[in-house]
């Protein structure tokens, strides 16, 4: 196995911060993991973002050691601890935002866009219409029930449903023998259906 070079090393331990940040953002969110290359491109980009924050608090520290006391010798080791649980910090709080909605909301009501911070419409809806649902099946049946969980990809995953029944041709229901739920391939799914507030009883 060849050696690193110390160039490398350094790169990768300067950029270590906005590699943890992207790690902490695709682990807690429904976002699509980038190219290789992307990845390297955003770590830089958030290694910068956390540098720059760790650049304030070490500016406010030492204001605070100046006219109060000093706390401690700031060191590369400091900054290296700080710039990891800033990553973390920061990793965290871009997830929250992006999961709650919270920037594209504000910006949907400046008007400067009409996104939302899931990855695709898929998400969008099912987070934003917390509705019973109606799956129609490859086979042409349908299954009533509420989504508990639905894959963030529509070409793969599963719905878990709860309080789940068929429909059958009459609209009456035939309640899903079981405690907890069903759960459905989404390759088996051909659409779902939406149901509005007065239609979320079966027959």
């Amino acid at each position: 196995m060849p050696e690193l070079s110390k160039d490398l090393v350094a790169l990768l331990a300067y950029l270590a911060p906005g590699f943890l940040m992207a790690w902490v953002f695709y682990a807690l969110t429904n976002h699509v993991r980038p190219t290789q290359f992307e990845r390297v491109v955003q770590a830089l980009i958030f290694t910068v973002i956390v540098k720059a924050v760790v650049t304030v608090i070490q500016w406010l520290l030492e204001l605070f050691g100046k006219f109060v006391f000093a706390i401690g010798e700031w060191t590369p080791n400091v900054e290296l601890v700080l710039s990891l649980l800033g990553a973390l910090a920061l990793g965290v709080l871009a997830s929250v935002a992006v999961n709650r909605d919270w920037l594209h909301r504000l910006l949907r009501r400046c008007k400067l866009s009409e996104r939302s911070g899931d990855p695709s419409e898929w998400g969008h809806v099912f987070t934003e219409h917390k509705k019973y649902v109606v799956l129609h099946l490859t086979d042409e049946r349908r299954l009533f029930g509420w989504p508990k969980v639905w894959p963030s990809n529509p070409e793969s995953g599963y719905f878990f449903l709860t309080n789940v029944s068929w429909l059958v041709d009459d609209n009456s229901s035939v309640d899903v023998p079981g405690d907890e739920g069903i759960l459905i391939n989404t390759k088996d799914v051909k659409f779902v259906e939406f149901v509005k507030a007065q239609q979320e009883q079966p027959a």
